[in-house]
């Protein structure tokens, strides 16, 4: 498949707005009570490592790193339109003017493997969250999270291909 360089903003919009959902279903998780992950503690990791330091025994413990909010939100939207660029780049540039929900989907689900196999590892919390009081709960949060930015995918792609018509 082909990824024509002046198809990028548009990943970059299917990207920013994929994670803009899957953020509207967090602030839904926060607002019914449901703990949800803590923007600043990506940022502080990405502080860490941009020193040289990957892992840590607790995220929440290692030393605050200056502006770590806005380098966590930074890093969230970055890593959305990474995501995105990966999909349109497996499924070609006709699929943003064509988006079928299946290949969103699946992208969605597979990028459960970056929290669940690098950042939650890095950040103290272990491999699938197993060193966390409720690992398969967290693994099921982390699962709905990343099928919600599936979702986003598909719907962002949706409303560029019905403007672009």
């Amino acid at each position: 498949m082909t990824f024509p360089l002046q198809d990028f903003p548009l990943a970059m919009l299917i990207g920013i707005g994929a994670t803009a959902v899957m953020d509207a279903w967090l602030l839904l998780l926060r607002r019914l009570g449901i703990p949800t992950l803590n923007f600043a503690f990506i940022g502080r990791w990405v502080g860490h490592l941009l020193r040289g330091r990957f892992f840590h025994e607790a995220i929440a413990k290692a030393t605050p790193i200056r502006g770590e909010l806005a380098w966590g939100w930074l890093t969230h939207y970055a890593v959305g339109v990474a995501f995105a660029t990966v999909l349109i780049g497996i499924q070609g540039a006709q699929w943003i003017y064509s988006p079928t929900l299946l290949p969103a989907l699946a992208v969605g689900i597979s990028t459960v493997a970056a929290p669940l196999l690098v950042m939650q590892p890095a950040m103290g919390s272990g491999f699938a969250a197993s060193r966390t009081p409720t690992p398969v709960k967290n693994c099921l949060r982390s699962l709905a999270n990343h099928t919600v930015f599936g979702l986003g995918l598909y719907l962002c792609a949706q409303v560029i291909a019905l403007i672009s018509r």
